[in-house]
């Protein structure tokens, strides 16, 4: 082609206007890849000497002259899609369609052959065709399994649409995913489904608007793959006849690539994503390429689709941008069911079969899987016709794949040559092990080698079925499922001669205590092995192995487990509540009652969150076996509710077993003498499991103390707990806080309070929907109880009328009530009257919560009338938020020179102002004073205030607990009180400091203050602006042995990273300093008395 028919196919300038909107670093990149174009065509070879130093104008020449035609146009496309420059590629594009059509006769000849090389180039038919046979799904797993191929599932309709829509329009945040992760548990047909998507792809029945191209890259090919580029690594399949596949590289926003089983990658991925590869053409280690493509270093504006398992999640997400995650959850309960009645000519025994299965919700789940399914239906059956007891096989998923391991072996006889040694049994699991604990299913014969498997070995666990070799990809062996290694890998630890030494060739994995200190939510790929562990410690089990396998086990790692629990038990930091039910768990599939009992007798305290019908079962079954606790807390959901909305067949069998265990679990309440303190909180019981719960209540044996029902439902109107009031008289605590009590259940309440058998001393109904209609209840029960001492009614609609009626039985002498919470209770000034009055005919009321009430000057006046009256005996008052000001201060204070029993008072969230509390401290300097714990939060006090608080420190021995916070006084007006502080005559303990506006400033008076002041131990700085200076100071102060501070109140994640870790030195020096952001003492009853009932 001569220059005369370029310039008649595109115009002359056309080039050089887009080489001149690449910016200098751009046109220099170019330059480079145009001279690695040049070397790679060799056809042409344009000087590089030229290219260097070219500027725009002559750099469009020299392409004109060295690609004569269309070509210096299909080359500089080519870089364009390199260099990602998506913008530039399309607008190119779509001028050379147009030119295209512009064309006229003369040009006909030219167009023509554009055709002719575009045939050559191919359109992608053949590489469609290619992949389609390469990877058409085949159901033949007969050859790997054994299981016949008209009882495989194939992709389920809800999986095929599942796909369908993977790359979807976010309907929230409107944007089109670009990384897709299908996540699942092993075998539960993940790889199936991509490859489906693959052939589907191929076959033009899916994404065709969305990808041109669809590349199919499998971890355990990578895993062989040494250095290459990424192009060689997805030309495996790509016809010659589709030409260069370098062509369709340029338009990376319509790739898909998919890559299957993340998780069996043998690569760490920690390259630092600024050493990562963007250009696809050059050569690296394919760990490098993968982490570049997965972090969209490389090809940014393509798509991703990376299935792997639930266990290496947290390893992938890390590297991807903003991935769209969906679960392929397996087969339904549905397609489980009908899945079980097809591997199964006998109707009557696969029915056997499922109910079996289903009654352990754990194998049942199990078979979402088809295969593990099959497994287990397979050696089911064959335990049906050797008349064994499939229900007991099914009560542990250990005791099923014992089950399924022992249908494996031939029977033990004198000619079992074909079966392996101790040896090779104990590198098989020794392989295993180490596979479960660095998450690798997939072992190369290096691998096996390296374990001491043999070729020989090998053939042996191949032909009874434990092992598989894959048929696609050389060198790779794996287990027939990942629950087969974990079972083997359990075994490994029972195969141990002993667990006291270690040698040099002691591997981490190898580490008992590392085991049994992981946990689901870090270490989730452990958790099936560690099953199996605790499962295999049953002595009848590991006798049945020892005859399967014609080896030695040993039970010593029994006891070393004891061990453990038992120090655990002993620790001050018990397990958190999934810490628990995993123990639970684990306890349940020993099935070995004495063992159980013996591990729960290290545990006095038992915190759990019942929320489903498996986790019932396990918690009933180990606690019932518990007779040394003496505080439980439960919740207890999604168990009794899934009752009512069961089937007529599963209600029968689900209801009769889900009672049953309730009704174990509930009998701790009498099997456990030392059982003091309960906690049932936040719990959805239905009203046979109430009445369960009720019996045990009043059981004879029952010596629970303190009820917690905090949140509950009460469908019988309170009338059971009320009449267990009055069976069990040990009990002398019941919280009902924020359940639906009501002014019924009040009623029926009150008619047990008034009984002499019922000995409660302590009652909160706060939040529970409380008119003043109940009052009158609360009132007559009031003077018929000799127990009662605490009432908090706080939160209820009870308003002065309500109130009115309580304080008629508050003024009577048969009232033993002493401490009394109507915290937003809609008490007004109105209510204050009779408050009054019953506050001086009341000689046993020590402690009155009036907070959150809008009771106004005066009301406080009323209250303090009543202070000042030699009969008044309260001890505590609480008038936060009762919305009075400064002339409250007056009023206050003259009743406290006259009171003498006054110990505690807050005044917090008032507007007192500097006023109201000056009037208040002329009271606190008087010898005749008592106050000890003194609340000004939130007053809007200032630093003109300082002065009085100091002189009032100063001059008032007894008080010892001052909270100043939410008040503006900055470093000048704490200044003052830091100096107050270091007197020797200051007693103060606590001081309330939070958000006082303060700065580094006050830091150096403070430290000064915490190494004269032996008194003060709990100080409050949160929210205060204290920078890294000032918490220099503080920690040189706080490491010194004449500072006395136990709590400090700081938010540590507030300050800088150094500021942080000078706080963390500070934590270790001194370990009996407590230094967090909540340092409110809710255990210290005078200070919250109202708060902890």
């Amino acid at each position: 082609m001569t220059d005369g028919s370029s310039s008649s196919f595109f115009p002359d300038f056309g080039l050089l206007l887009y080489l001149e909107e690449l910016n200098k670093e751009e046109l220099n990149k170019f330059k480079l890849l145009l001279k690695n174009e040049t070397m790679e065509s060799r056809c042409c070879q344009i000087p590089w000497a030229e290219v260097k130093k070219a500027k725009r104008e002559d750099l469009a020449n020299l392409m004109n002259k060295y690609y004569p035609g269309e070509q210096a146009w299909d080359v500089a496309l080519k870089i364009f899609g390199k260099m990602n420059l998506k913008d530039l590629y399309e607008r190119a594009r779509a001028e050379i369609n147009w030119t295209a059509h512009s064309l006229g006769p003369e040009d006909a000849r030219t167009q023509e052959e554009q055709d002719e090389q575009e045939a050559v180039q191919g359109d992608g038919t053949e590489y469609r065709t290619q992949i389609t046979e390469k990877y058409c799904i085949t159901w033949d797993k007969k050859c790997l399994f054994g299981e016949p191929e008209d009882l495989h599932p194939g992709v389920a309709q809800k999986d095929q649409e599942l796909l369908e829509h993977l790359f979807d329009v976010d309907v929230k945040t409107g944007e089109q995913p670009q990384t897709v992760v299908l996540q699942g548990p092993a075998g539960v047909g993940k790889t199936t489904l991509v490859r489906k998507a693959v052939v589907d792809w191929a076959q033009g029945n899916l994404y065709q608007q969305r990808f041109s191209y669809v590349f199919y890259l499998n971890a355990r090919e990578i895993n062989q793959l040494r250095e290459r580029s990424f192009v060689q690594m997805i030309s495996k399949d790509w016809p010659s006849t589709e030409g260069p596949i370098e062509r369709i590289m340029s338009q990376p926003g319509s790739l898909l690539f998919i890559i299957d089983s993340f998780d069996e990658l043998n690569f760490a991925f920690e390259e630092p994503e600024s050493v990562l590869c963007e250009d696809w053409t050059q050569v690296h280690p394919v760990s490098f390429l993968l982490s570049s493509l997965l972090r969209k270093v490389m090809l940014p504006e393509s798509s991703l689709l990376v299935t792997t398992r639930l266990t290496a999640c947290k390893k992938l997400k890390p590297l991807l941008k903003n991935p769209h995650s969906v679960e392929l959850l397996g087969m339904s309960k549905g397609a489980r069911e009908e899945y079980i009645y097809q591997c199964f000519e006998d109707r009557k025994r696969a029915l056997q079969v499922f109910n079996s299965l289903r009654s352990n919700e754990m194998a049942f789940s199990m078979c979402k899987v088809p295969l593990v399914c099959w497994l287990l239906c397979t050696c089911l059956e064959q335990q049906i016709e050797k008349g064994g007891d499939i229900m007991l096989t099914c009560k542990t998923t250990t005791a099923l794949f014992i089950c399924y391991i022992s249908s494996l072996f031939p029977p033990v006889d004198g000619n079992s040559a074909s079966l392996p040694s101790q040896t090779q049994i104990s590198s098989l699991c020794h392989l295993a092990a180490k596979g479960v604990w660095t998450m690798t299913s997939v072992f190369y014969r290096e691998n096996l080698r390296k374990h001491g498997l043999s070729k020989s070995d090998v053939s042996i666990f191949l032909d009874l079925n434990i092992l598989q070799k894959d048929m696609e990809y050389e060198n790779c062996y794996m287990f027939t499922h990942l629950h087969v290694q974990e079972f083997l890998a359990a075994m490994f630890y029972m195969l141990q001669d002993s667990w006291g030494t270690k040698n040099s060739s002691f591997q981490s994995f190898e580490d008992l205590k590392l085991l049994l200190e992981s946990n689901s939510y870090k270490d989730p790929h452990l958790t099936q092995m560690k099953c199996f562990l605790f499962g295999l410690l049953n002595e009848d089990r590991v006798k049945q192995l020892e005859k399967t396998f014609s080896c030695k086990m040993s039970l010593e790692i029994k006891w070393k487990i004891l061990q453990w629990l038992e120090m655990m038990g002993n620790s001050e930091d018990f397990p958190a509540q999934v810490e628990f039910l995993e123990l639970f768990f684990y306890l349940y599939e020993t099935q070995d009652e004495a063992y159980i009992s013996q591990a729960m007798s290290y545990f006095q305290k038992i915190v759990i969150n019942i929320c489903g019908k498996i986790h019932l079962l396990v918690s009933s079954f180990c606690l019932k076996h518990c007779q040394c606790l003496r505080t439980m807390k439960l919740s207890v959901t999604m168990v009794f509710e899934k009752m009512l909305n069961s089937s007529p067949l599963a209600e029968i069998w689900d209801g009769g077993h889900i009672t049953h265990c309730w009704q174990d679990l509930c009998s701790v309440l009498h099997t456990n003498e030392h059982l003091r303190e309960l906690d049932l909180c936040h719990s959805n019981l239905n009203e046979l499991a109430m009445k369960t719960f009720y019996q045990e209540l009043r059981h004879p044996s029952c010596k629970l103390q303190k009820l917690l029902m905090r949140f509950l439902s009460f469908p019988d109107g309170c009338r059971d707990i009320a009449s267990s009031l009055t069976h069990n008289q040990n009990l002398m605590h019941l919280d009902l806080k924020g359940s639906d009590v009501g002014d019924n259940g009040v009623k029926s309440l009150c008619e047990a309070l008034k009984n002499p058998e019922c000995k409660l001393q302590n009652l909160s109904l706060e939040s529970c929907d409380l008119t003043t209609v109940c009052c009158l209840n609360i009132s007559k029960a009031l003077l018929r109880s000799r127990s009662l001492v605490f009432l908090n009614l706080s939160t209820n609609h009870l308003l002065d009328d309500g109130v009115k009626l309580l304080c008629e039985a508050l003024g009577h002498p048969k009232c033993h009530l002493e401490r009394l919470s109507l915290e937003s209770c809609g008490l007004t000034v109105a209510g204050c009257e009779d408050l009054s009055l019953a506050l001086i005919s009341n000689k046993r009321l020590t402690h009155l919560c009036l907070a959150d009430n809008i009771l106004g000057d005066d009301g406080v006046k009323l209250v303090s009338d009543a202070l000042k009256h030699p009969q008044c005996n309260l001890q505590s008052l609480v008038l936060r938020r009762c919305h009075f000001t400064s002339l409250s201060g007056q009023h206050l204070s003259s009743s406290l020179l006259r009171n003498k029993s006054l110990t505690h008072l807050d005044l917090g969230s008032n507007w007192l102002q500097d006023d109201g509390v000056k009037l208040l401290c002329d009271v606190f300097r008087h010898p005749s004073c008592n106050l000890q714990d003194l609340g000004l939060m939130g007053c809007a006090l200032t630093s003109m205030c300082c002065l009085d608080l100091a002189s009032a420190i100063l001059n008032n021995p007894h008080l010892q607990s001052l909270d100043l916070g939410n008040n503006d006084l900055q470093d000048d007006g704490v200044k003052i009180l830091y100096e107050a502080l270091r007197h020797p005559n200051c007693n103060i303990q606590r001081l309330g400091l939070e958000y006082c506006g303060l700065t580094s400033l006050c830091c150096q008076d403070l430290s000064c203050t915490l190494r004269s002041n032996q008194n003060l131990i709990k100080i409050n700085l949160t929210q205060n602006t204290l920078g890294y200076e000032g918490i220099m100071k503080l920690c040189e102060v706080l490491r010194s042995p004449e500072c006395k501070l136990k709590v400090l109140g700081v938010c540590k994640e507030a300050f800088d990273e150094e500021a942080q870790k000078l706080l963390e030195a500070v934590r270790v020096s001194n370990p009996q300093l407590i230094i967090e952001r909540d340092c409110n003492d809710h255990s210290d009853e005078d200070v919250s008395w109202w708060r902890c009932p």
